[in-house]
């Protein structure tokens, strides 16, 4: 008698002949073949198709792949929100190489490093960047082809390299068609963490990783066919959040931005009637604070996905008069970005504005297309409990997890400890489920033995109307061993004293967690607008 198969095994065999990788590109594929004429890309005055973005993404992956690159092969890009960044996430892996977008606001060191370290064979450059680019190519050490962005739009800049984009363009077939990735787990990306100390680390995104991420932001930030979604956050940080290939999925529109200026942001709001975006507190403070001049009415609801830091109540409330929704998420380079977001009840509607903002501050819960966010004692590796007030580590899991760092085994094995991703940040759960961050792991404040959380401070101080922007950090001190130091930014014409601040504080949190000292001024801030408390604490030190 023929063997019987299980319920479990029956059609394994088919199954495995039918496999197909998950890869981004495939949204793309599909959107062109559906939408064809749906516009894809806004550039200024410039339109393009969705049959047209993909003719100019095949146009760039066979002009590559007529120069080598292939399986393995890197493509380093250096350009603001432009088409040929959004176009290289899918040019660069459809020839089958790997892309390497890169930071716009690094030294000329630190861009030589990362070229050699990815082993770029192709650097694709925005002229404007040019004087940046120019010297990070002298310290190189080795012959690179170049290829120059000439946009528009750009700033004067040097062209430094053999031709420029559309000529490349010109070069490749509209017709072009590659194989499927051999593999669902091959690198798609490789992105660059950016480390305080020391070089940068290498982070390698898989295909699937990046198609599942991308399908858990159209879920989370319900993008659809009708969605224009605005590119205030930058294309070189975690690939956009993945919306780079989230927004090409719905099959909705790009629109590009080259600087994230408040002026160029209303006025694209209104115009191309934008619905969503992204941005660091950074950005979102830019928007709820600009000047009433600015301003323009919104075409309708504008959502907001914010990350990096928990946006302080008064914040949340000016955007939400002005028309803007605000979901807050959490995530970092290693997770393809947005990995938790603070998924909204609907009981809080009927909250008032403290309490409702103190409950869309949290980190949240996973995407969906997470397998597991959690917090755990780094030591035991047991999970906290959901108190809200026992501080563990958040660690995370899944199929949108890096591969690892690249050529760096010791740090990829130190971040997998126990099987989970160690991300350094210390949290609490409350009773709901609901991660809320309270620090970075260096960035507690241990004051005679009491746990101070820098971001419990930072929202008091932002309670108080004279202040733009703040950040605490630990300040060493003979008798408590620390007590917070406070860096603030006051709003424009505002006149305030440390003594005003310090008073403000002992109204709103406990006597302890108050700053000892205030230090007034601009605050040093990453490329994308994430505050450098690194710095800061060594200013506390220099006190």
């Amino acid at each position: 008698m023929p063997q019987q198969h299980s319920i479990y095994e029956q059609g394994l065999e088919r199954q495995a002949a039918n496999f197909a990788p998950l890869s981004p590109l495939n949204f793309l594929r599909r959107s062109a073949f559906v939408h064809p004429e749906r516009t894809a890309v806004v550039h200024g005055q410039a339109r393009y198709s969705y049959a047209e973005f993909y003719a100019r993404v095949r146009r760039l992956a066979s002009a590559l792949a007529k120069r080598g690159i292939g399986r393995g092969k890197t493509v380093a890009v250096m350009a603001p929100n432009v088409p040929a960044l959004l176009e290289a996430h899918y040019g660069v892996p459809l020839a089958g190489g790997i892309l390497n977008a890169i930071n716009t606001r690094l030294d000329p060191a630190s861009i030589a490093f990362i070229l050699n370290h990815g082993q770029a064979d192709i650097l694709i450059a925005d002229k404007e960047l040019s004087p940046a680019v120019k010297p990070a190519l002298a310290q190189l050490g080795r012959a690179i082809t170049v290829i120059d962005i000439d946009d528009p739009l750009a700033e004067a800049g040097a062209l430094l390299g053999e031709k420029d984009y559309e000529a490349l363009l010109e070069e490749g077939d509209p017709a072009f068609e590659a194989a499927e990735p051999g593999n669902e787990w091959q690198s798609i990306c490789l992105l660059y963490t950016s480390g305080t100390t020391g070089n940068p680390k290498g982070v390698l995104y898989s295909h699937r990783g990046a198609a599942l991420n991308a399908m858990g932001n159209c879920m989370t930030f319900g993008l659809t066919g009708a969605s224009r979604y605005l590119w205030t956050l930058p294309m070189f940080h975690c690939s956009g959040w993945t919306f780079t290939w989230a927004v090409t999925s719905a099959a909705a529109t790009h629109v590009c931005l080259r600087k994230v200026e408040a002026g160029p942001i209303f006025r694209l709001l209104e115009e191309e009637r934008v619905t969503h975006l992204c941005g660091a507190p950074i950005v979102i403070n830019m928007l709820a604070t600009a000047d009433d001049s600015i301003k323009r009415p919104l075409a309708g609801p504008v959502r907001v996905m914010t990350g990096g830091a928990a946006p302080p109540s008064a914040i949340i409330k000016a955007m939400e008069e002005q028309g803007f929704s605000v979901l807050h998420a959490y995530g970092l380079t290693e997770v393809y970005g947005p990995a938790t977001a603070c998924d909204r009840q609907e009981a809080w509607d009927d909250y008032d504005l403290p309490r409702r903002a103190a409950m869309m501050a949290r980190q949240g819960v996973r995407y969906t297309t997470l397998d597991g966010a959690t917090v755990k004692d780094a030591g035991t590796m047991a999970e906290t409990p959901w108190d809200g007030e026992t501080i563990g580590e958040i660690m995370l899991r899944g199929n949108t997890v890096m591969k690892g760092y690249l050529k760096n085994p010791q740090a990829t094995e130190e971040a997998f400890a126990g099987g989970w991703f160690h991300t350094g940040d210390l949290a609490v759960r409350h009773p709901d489920g609901y991660i809320e961050v309270k620090d970075r792991s260096k960035d507690i404040i241990v004051s005679g033995g009491e746990n101070i959380s820098s971001l419990e401070v930072e929202e008091a101080l932002y309670r108080h109307p004279g202040v733009l922007e703040a950040a605490v950090v630990a300040r060493p001190d003979e008798r408590w061993g620390e007590t917070p130091c406070a860096f603030v930014t006051l709003r424009p014409g505002a006149e305030v004293g440390a003594a005003e601040i310090i008073d403000h504080c002992r109204g709103t949190i406990a006597r302890y967690k108050v700053p000892k000292t205030v230090v007034f001024g601009a605050l040093p801030k990453t490329s994308t607008g994430k505050i450098q408390k690194f710095a800061l604490r060594q200013q506390a030190k220099d006190l």
